[in-house]
């Protein structure tokens, strides 16, 4: 086998955005600059296309990493108040069952 880890690495902010820069900068393609670096060419494009997108140089609609943020934590709070409300839900099934003795 090898020493290749499944787990996918994470990249510090100013590390994705030296990366952008220097594809942007040295006139190389993106999957030459990624071997260099040593990550993904997938990756790295998937950084300078969110980098064009927040520069606002992306094609209508679509989410700017601070927009795709926003989105995240919406969620996460939709979630959380949904779970709420089915817990209350079920507080009054049970008191309402409670009363009715």
């Amino acid at each position: 086998m090898g020493s290749k880890s499944n787990r996918s690495r994470r990249y510090t902010e100013e590390f994705k955005r030296d990366a952008v820069a220097l594809v942007r900068s040295s006139g190389k393609t993106v999957t030459e600059v990624a071997r260099e670096i040593g990550v993904s060419a997938e990756g790295l494009r998937n950084w300078v296309r969110q980098d064009t997108i927040d520069r606002g140089q992306g094609a209508s609609g679509e989410l700017t990493s601070a927009g795709r943020e926003e989105l995240r934590r919406l969620r996460r709070q939709n979630r959380e108040q949904a779970e709420t409300i089915e817990v209350l839900r079920k507080g009054a099934v049970f008191f309402a069952k409670e009363s009715d003795r």
